[in-house]
């Protein structure tokens, strides 16, 4: 369910709208998130471990970077542009978007000249000084202005409030592009490391052009509600634009360096240990299936992220609150399954990658402790930003950073605890982060996601584990994928079930249903 600016008609509620757009949204990401999984499988399998620790590392050097080279602008876009609607402005963002572009541009296209530079460099400090290492790094290099521009387009369709851009650039597009383009490339060179990463590179080609696409179709079609309204918002122009990514950027370097930052000081760590690499690549799979929990968060940050602009622009706090507290809630109770299913069959969710990676069955245990604790307390860092606590924000991210950094070389070391002490850094770190904000939001703007109906899910939650259990312990430990099919499903089932039952109040219950079969009818 999407929203038009142009379209004169009653507005759906934005309980609705939410729900309708998270859900074509989780549509994407599940698909998003199964083509990944099948692309890191691919290459397990083909490469190893310590070949896919090498993947693992370029490709999210790439994100990372250009998560800092776009400068913010991404997000500018989301406030902005749903700013800009909300007071009947629309046609104005067409200008905000070109502005954003060229600074997102410049700045990341410089920084991947730099990167392709400086691959030797790179290859020797994090892979071994391989060939195929400073490959590798040149393709992240090539990738980063890629992605940059990518994302700062898909944020001017979310300052909509229009979400298929994103789901199909981001979710669909380049993720499944990324396998197509790995098995292409690998059978017209070889199956290496460098080659998964051009390929991964070129995907975000792809996403790039749709995300344009997206916004170009729609960017035609705005219009000024209110040609009354005064000139704009002073955030609307260059030198505001600057001054916002100047905070924008190294937090987002932040944000994306606190998911990754154990691995990268763990690799350092492993370089020379005789089984560093493998070490290295079981805890990047390890990783991998810990952040799963994120699915339904991130899906509904982005859904819910133009909202908070325009509704805290607007003054209308309660409506925020109550908003927060519902998406939050929501949010987690799609997500417990997820949880049930790392905490409860962590070995046969690993041995998905190949024979050994289950051996990261505790770290992931430890890395899921930390995880959840995001999720529990909502997008609170989107309300900090859309609200324009961006120095605030920053500063959280540094402190989050500090302390990942002194756990992970103090525990993750081969004589000390290893990827059990990179998991250990990276969950005290979120844990952190994420309460840290929640402070925050509530200084600040006065909101809590925390209501009655929050403890509702612990017999949800409760019923779901015990069938899981209960069912894993009758499979022989030998059937893995045997125990994660029919125990994982049939504990989720009964999650399910039981969170329809007793775990949603009655008006949200209603309100799910009929959102689910307007979906499911528009499908």
């Amino acid at each position: 369910m999407e929203t038009d600016p142009l379209e004169e008609r009653p507005a759906p509620s934005d309980h609705r709208i939410i729900l309708g757009n998270t859900g074509q949204n989780v549509i994407g990401l599940g698909i998003g998130a199964v083509a990944t999984f099948v692309a890191q499988v691919v290459m397990t399998r083909e490469l190893r471990e310590a070949g896919f620790g090498v993947v693992t590392f370029t490709t999210q050097f790439a994100f990372i970077a250009a998560a800092a080279s776009r400068f913010g602008m991404d997000v500018a876009n989301v406030r902005l542009v749903a700013t800009l609607v909300g007071r009947g402005q629309a046609a104005r963002s067409r200008a905000i978007v070109r502005r954003s572009v060229a600074i997102a541009g410049i700045v990341s296209v410089a920084l991947g000249a730099a990167v392709v530079l400086a691959a030797p460099w790179l290859a020797d400090r994090f892979t071994s000084a391989s060939e195929d290492g400073t490959a590798a790094f040149r393709a992240a290099g090539v990738t980063i202005p890629l992605a940059a521009l990518a994302f700062t387009w898909m944020g001017a369709t979310r300052g909509l409030k229009v979400m298929r851009p994103t789901l199909f650039a981001q979710w669909i597009a380049q993720p499944i592009g990324w396998i197509a383009l790995t098995v292409t490339f690998w059978a017209w060179a070889s199956a290496s490391a460098s080659a998964a990463g051009w390929a991964f590179g070129a995907s975000w080609g792809v996403a790039l052009a749709v995300a344009w696409f997206g916004w170009e179709t729609r960017a035609r079609r705005l219009r000024d509600v209110d040609v009354t309204a005064d000139a704009g918002i002073p955030e609307e122009h260059t030198g505001a634009l600057v001054r916002f990514g100047a905070l924008r950027a190294p937090a987002t370097l932040f944000s994306q360096l606190l998911f990754w930052t154990d691995l990268f000081v763990l690799s350092i760590l492993m370089k020379d240990a005789p089984d560093g690499l493998v070490q290295v690549g079981v805890y990047s799979a390890v990783l991998r299936a810990g952040q799963s929990l994120f699915l339904f968060l991130t899906s509904v940050s982005l859904t819910f992220s133009p909202f908070v602009a325009d509704l805290h622009h607007r003054g209308e706090g309660e409506r925020l609150d109550q908003l927060y507290k519902s998406v939050t809630r929501w949010t987690l109770t799609a997500t417990i399954p997820v949880l049930l299913l790392l905490a409860i069959l962590p070995g046969p969710v690993l041995r998905v990658f190949g024979p050994g990676f289950d051996d990261g069955g505790v770290a992931l245990r430890i890395l899921i402790l930390g995880m959840i604790v995001p999720v529990i307390v909502g997008t609170v860092g989107f309300i900090l930003i859309m609200s324009g606590r961006t120095g605030w924000d920053l500063g959280v991210y540094v402190a989050s950073f500090v302390v990942d950094v002194g756990l992970a070389w103090a525990l993750a070391r081969p004589d000390v605890l290893g990827i059990r002490g990179a998991a250990t850094a990276q969950a005290v770190t979120l844990s952190f982060s994420a309460v840290a904000r929640l402070m925050l939001v509530r200084r600040f703007l006065g909101i809590w996601p925390f209501d009655a109906h929050y403890g509702r899910l612990l017999v949800p939650a409760a019923v779901g584990a015990v069938v899981m259990a209960g069912v894993a312990a009758l499979v022989p430990d030998a059937r893995w994928g045997v125990e994660l099919l029919v125990a994982g499903g049939g504990g989720g089932l009964a999650y399910a079930a039981a969170a329809l039952a007793v775990g949603l109040p009655r008006e949200e219950r209603a309100t799910l249903v009929r959102t689910a079969r307007k979906v499911l009818g528009r499908g």
